[in-house]
């Protein structure tokens, strides 16, 4: 059996992390990890030939400047690491003759949309993480046709820092938390997000067909608000004897941040289950599997 080299940006975070242990199930696959100081996304110019020098069979495109909050002090950065970059990324892939599978958000939509948003649906970022990310699905789509761009939302993890991790840590301390109850979307596990990458680049790799190519939405299944998320989880962690707290629900205008975040944020994702055949679990599911792990 031939083993494919997988190429993922970024050595951290939750999807890379998630990689790594989804890799260990699988003998077909090497997953190779490039992060500093060999890849620096925001050195733009040295970009394709640090991925060039790996040889990889497909990239996955995980790396990114995700502090939302932080980006609208520092867009120039963003929208180097999360725009800019892509396109080398593309140009490496283009002259390998390989693919990318590249993750991007829910954010590059303004949330205004009243139900789930579809691949053909106008984006609109009202931040600056969201515009970045845009312009590099922009940018990767100008470099290489040979992509999929899959928007993501709502990553929790055992990994890395994320909504569930505060929230548990959070109930140790106190017995109320407040929690915003007017934004909707699906929370995604990571675990569940890295399964389905590798399912997406297995298929790119054994059909030129250009309809597995494109941009595709991939989130949890089932909606939530994020005080909907909360309560879940602290009846898991209950169930398991862990921390717990009582949900206050409470609008966003009570919980201020620099960034706006889109008060709609659910994706549709009828197109991947019919093109990947990939359709994630239940986020109440995959919320189980984290907790149990968190609280081991």
């Amino acid at each position: 059996m031939m083993t494919r080299r997988i190429l993922v940006t970024g050595t951290e975070g939750q999807v890379v992390g998630s990689l790594v242990e989804k890799a260990k199930e699988r003998d077909d696959i090497e997953i190779i990890l490039i992060g500093l100081p060999e890849l620096d996304l925001s050195e733009t110019a040295k970009i394709a030939r640090a991925i060039e020098a790996m040889r990889p069979d497909v990239i996955l495109s995980v790396a990114a400047y995700t502090a939302v909050d932080a980006a609208e002090a520092d867009e120039a950065l963003a929208l180097a690491i999360n725009g800019w970059a892509l396109g080398e990324i593309g140009k490496a892939a283009l002259k390998l003759d390989v693919p990318v599978v590249h993750l991007s958000t829910d954010y590059v939509f303004d949330g205004d949309k009243p139900s789930p948003y579809v691949e053909t649906d106008p984006t609109g970022p009202i931040g600056a993480y969201g515009r970045t990310k845009l312009a590099g699905e922009l940018a990767l789509a100008a470099a290489t046709s040979d992509h999929a761009i899959l928007r993501t939302a709502w990553v929790y993890s055992p990994f890395g820092k994320n909504f569930v991790k505060t929230m548990l840590r959070l109930a140790e301390t106190r017995t109320e938390v407040g929690v915003v109850d007017d934004q909707h979307g699906n929370p995604t596990s990571a675990l569940d997000i890295a399964e389905a990458m590798l399912k997406v680049a297995d298929n790119l790799l054994a059909s030129r067909e250009p309809d597995l190519r494109g941009t595709f939405h991939m989130t949890g299944s089932g909606r939530a608000t994020w005080a909907d998320f909360a309560t879940e989880i602290f009846r898991l962690s209950a169930a398991l004897g862990g921390p717990v707290a009582k949900v206050n629900r409470i609008p966003t205008s009570a919980y201020p941040t620099p960034a706006r975040r889109p008060a709609n944020s659910e994706l549709d994702c009828g197109k991947i289950a019919a093109v990947h055949g990939v359709v994630l679990p239940d986020w109440r599911a995959s919320t189980d599997v984290v907790v149990r792990r968190l609280l081991a």
